[in-house]
């Protein structure tokens, strides 16, 4: 069986224009991707939509043997990704840690994400910084950050 194909314009100019993508200054190094190791894409995908509230931006399978997912949480400008048949972004399982999720209001961010399910542990205060730890199925750790002088 083959997987559909997602067709590419060859013409650059057949892309659509998003008014919403913030441009690329000159000397901007934008991070705007970060590849999340993880065993089953479609839990995975299921996992930051439904209990994190990310917004499924991409879910396509380009050639034969690969599929990218991207996954924005809500109001950032970076992006996550699952993929596979990409060599190159390849990495073991449930290894990547730390990513911060800053946020205006922590004990609401908390509440929220465990009403949709997620599993966060309590608001810890480290210095006037605020942090709530979670994981996701694979074991790639998170957290939410407050910082009260950035609102």
């Amino acid at each position: 069986m083959t997987e559909p194909r997602t067709e590419i314009p060859a013409d650059p100019s057949e892309i659509p224009v998003d008014p919403s993508a913030p441009p690329v200054r000159d000397g901007a190094f934008l991070l705007e991707l970060i590849p999340v190791p993880v065993t089953d894409i479609d839990r995975a995908k299921a996992f930051y939509a439904d209990r994190l509230g990310f917004q499924v931006d991409v879910d396509v399978r380009p050639a034969d043997g690969v599929r990218v997912v991207q996954l924005t949480p809500p109001g950032s400008a970076c992006s996550i990704t699952f993929t596979e048949g990409i060599p190159s972004l390849d990495m073991p399982v449930g290894t990547l840690r730390g990513l911060h999720l800053v946020v205006s209001d922590i004990e609401q961010a908390r509440a929220s994400l465990i009403e949709r399910g997620a599993e966060v542990g309590p608001v810890q205060d480290l210095g006037g910084v605020f942090y709530a730890y979670f994981a996701d199925p694979d074991g790639n750790t998170w957290t939410l950050q407050h910082m009260p002088w950035r609102l």
